[in-house]
């Protein structure tokens, strides 16, 4: 069996990482298959020309540390998923329970799926700015920890009654938009709530394109409305959302906070943000 690179974080979901690590090397052991593993902080010291894969024991922030080191190679990635959210794992149909997500290697189903490069970082899932920022970069860890992820709930209700406009250029497809919003989702992966609902029934993990969501609301009542309108009937209203697809777009910036697959950003100048398709290899279930 080809050798696997196991990668740790220990901080995630509530620690149970170590104990999932654990189970990995157990099962690793009896196959017989050859491993080393690190802790998701020693990623830069490992040599990955011996490595054909990667398990990631951890959450959706672990898999974004893992990216730049096998994008556009041979290496697949599994998912062990024990963070937050864990929205990439659940987009590609793995549990949460670590025997059924060990199961997933075992299947060796493996799907390549598209990344988006965000100026020189990596997003798997989706970049955010304004409210969804400040959802995902607001949240205290210890919030986290205590209520998992309806901790983001519980600071969502908060942020919306401190709704900002903010005006946005951005420039696609030969195209320039200058809009006033209070949030701007770019997505490569559209599921949010885990895997209960979409931004978009057209996002595809594969499709050599990213969604690209606009809110223009200010009120907290209309927003909410017209977000969950967004979640379950995809209508968009001009005058308050806007909606389109790109390869590739750039958005004029002197310094802006986002967020990216849940990681704080603080961007100074432009940000030049392109999918870069069919670029990582994962076992999928």
């Amino acid at each position: 069996m080809e050798k696997f690179l196991i990668v740790n974080n220990p901080n995630a979901g509530r620690r149970k990482a170590a104990k999932y690590k654990k189970n990995v090397i157990k099962f690793l052991l009896k196959r017989n298959a050859e491993f080393k593993s690190v802790g998701i902080d020693e990623l830069s010291e490992v040599d990955f020309q011996e490595i054909k894969n990667v398990i990631a024991i951890g959450g959706d922030g672990t898999v974004n540390k893992i990216i730049p080191y096998i994008i556009n190679t041979d290496k697949t990635l599994a998912i062990i998923p024990c963070g937050t959210a864990n929205l990439l794992a659940a987009k590609l149909g793995i549990s949460e329970n670590i025997q059924k997500s060990l199961e997933v290697i075992e299947k060796n189903n493996i799907k390549q799926i598209d990344v988006m490069k965000v100026n020189e970082k990596f997003s798997i899932l989706r970049t955010g700015f304004g409210y969804d920022s400040d959802i995902i970069c607001k949240t205290p860890q210890s919030l986290k920890n205590k209520f998992g992820y309806f901790a983001y709930f519980l600071s969502g209700i908060i942020f919306a009654l401190r709704l900002k406009q903010k005006k946005y250029t951005i420039l696609h497809d030969g195209k320039k938009l200058s809009v006033l919003a209070t949030c701007i989702i770019i997505a490569n992966a559209g599921n949010m709530f885990k895997n209960l609902v979409s931004i978009s029934n057209n996002c595809q993990l594969d499709d050599g394109l990213m969604e690209v969501f606009i809110l223009k609301v200010k009120n907290p009542v209309m927003y909410f409305l017209e977000f969950l309108m967004i979640l379950f009937n995809k209508k968009f209203s001009g005058s308050k959302a806007m909606y389109f697809q790109a390869k590739e777009l750039l958005i004029k910036n002197d310094f802006t906070v986002a967020h990216i697959d849940g990681e704080k950003q603080k961007f100074k100048g432009d940000i030049d943000i392109k999918v870069a398709p069919k670029s990582v290899k994962v076992f999928s279930n």
